[in-house]
């Protein structure tokens, strides 16, 4: 990035952060979270602690970050590496982005960029770099399907762990997905094992053929409509009306086992929520700031309060 570039971005951040800094979300904790910030074409810097709202806003003036992040967890020390911080919680976020759900848009909206010389797609690069990224920029189909990644999420939270839609909090990332936050203390405190657990349950894997009334030997008897959980939700998908039940549980029974386990995997992409499963059980993860440019797009990260009607 020639010096014209990299000054006309500092402008352009700089006019950003002093008009829209209203609209940043900071927690109410702001000191007990670690800060961090990437400047453009340059490293990350993290472990940092703030006090206050006002030192944030003197810290993005004076710095002109192009990225900015604050961690789920909160210390007691922030500033400290990390096996000194002494962890207290995390927020449960959950993490849904386009590039995870092999969409075949995708590679239409795709380049490769040199790391060290940034030529797009190898054109005019001499530096035989083996640092190379790729750099997409989304489009409606992604936005459309993450965005029904994001409603079977809710109605899982909703339904089956008993999270109040008043808890959850939807972002669009600024890029390529969308970030589900969920303010509920029960959850603050799981560790990553607990959270993985969670994680499983949502994106329905690891569901055995027998939770479903499905066995290897003996009578089946195969979930109604009505039941709670993941027996109802495969119920659904598979019978629809009460009426088809009854040819759809001989036709399941006649396959056997093995095809119904089968099945049931094929079926729990479908049903199931697409999610980052390592962004959920990260209890030191660092997220984008709310309110804050996503530096892969320009755009921001911000608050959906209808994801059906939300157009980036």
């Amino acid at each position: 990035m020639n010096s014209v570039d990299e000054e006309f971005i500092s402008q352009c951040l700089r006019k950003y952060y002093y008009e829209y800094f209203g609209i940043i979300d900071i927690p109410s904790k702001l000191n007990r979270h670690e800060f961090g910030y990437q400047k453009p074409n340059s490293p990350m810097i993290r472990h940092i602690q703030l006090q206050d709202a006002a030192e944030l806003r003197s810290t993005l003036m004076q710095e002109l970050p192009l990225d900015v992040f604050l961690s789920s967890a909160r210390y007691l020390f922030p500033s400290l590496p990390m096996a000194e911080k002494e962890w207290q919680d995390a927020d449960l976020i959950f993490d849904i982005d386009a590039k995870d759900l092999n969409l075949e848009c995708r590679p239409s909206h795709t380049v490769q960029i040199c790391a060290t010389c940034g030529k797009v797609n190898n054109k005019g690069c001499a530096c035989d770099s083996p640092q190379i990224k790729d750099v997409s920029v989304t489009c409606d189909r992604c936005i459309n399907a993450s965005k029904k990644e994001v409603k079977k999420l809710l109605d899982i939270l909703y339904d089956d762990i008993g999270i109040k839609e008043s808890q959850t909090e939807v972002y669009f990332s600024g890029n390529d997905g969308f970030h589900i936050h969920v303010h509920d203390l029960k959850f603050l405190n799981l560790n990553s094992l607990e959270r993985s657990e969670l994680v499983d349950y949502v994106m329905c894997n690891g569901i055995l053929p027998e939770r479903l009334g499905m066995k290897r030997e003996g009578a089946t008897s195969l979930p109604q409509q009505t039941d709670a959980g993941w027996p109802g939700r495969f119920a659904r998908h598979m019978f629809g009306s009460k009426t088809a039940r009854p040819k759809e549980i001989k036709k399941i029974t006649a396959d056997g086992y093995a095809r119904f386990t089968d099945t049931l995997k094929r079926l729990s992409h479908t049903l199931g929520a697409c999610i980052d499963s390592g962004v959920t059980t990260d209890v030191h993860r660092i997220f984008r700031m709310p309110g804050t440019i996503n530096g892969k797009s320009g755009m921001t990260k911000m608050a959906c309060p209808d994801i059906a009607k939300f157009n980036p």
